[in-house]
């Protein structure tokens, strides 16, 4: 029984799986990179300052959004809990530096009680965060 022989056309390489795999990747990477961003505080429009400063510092997030609602390094918490709550975290790490984001919606009125709150606590250095113009 003879067989035909088809080893008259050259061996060829088919690179369309080696291109999706390498898109897969290229895709994992660049998804699982917008994950590793810093976001400290709840989403919240902050106002924007000219003579902005990036702090180095461990921060504590203090957020403030547009309704009053006050959250705690993304956790949900009241005023009359926020003092305890940094002097909590503040405790665990000397250096910390307590931010506050707070929405440009809010009313001047809230931010100084948060500010109030947070000033109980000895030795807190606070700031408010803000984006450059």
């Amino acid at each position: 029984m003879l067989f035909p022989e088809d080893n008259d056309t050259p061996p060829q390489i088919n690179i369309v799986p080696m291109i999706d795999v390498v898109f897969a990747l290229l895709t994992f990477f660049i998804v699982s990179t917008l994950f590793l961003t810093r976001s400290e505080g709840l989403p919240v429009n902050l106002p924007r300052a000219a003579t902005a400063k990036t702090q180095q510092q461990t921060r504590i997030a203090v957020s403030v959004t547009p309704d009053g609602a006050i959250a705690l390094n993304k956790r949900s918490i009241q005023l009359s809990k926020l003092e305890s709550g940094v002097r909590t975290l503040v405790q665990a790490n000397q250096q910390a530096v307590v931010v506050i984001h707070a929405d440009e919606k809010v009313e001047h009125g809230q931010i100084v009680a948060v500010m109030d709150e947070i000033r109980k606590v000895d030795g807190v250095k606070m700031a408010i965060a803000t984006k450059r113009k």
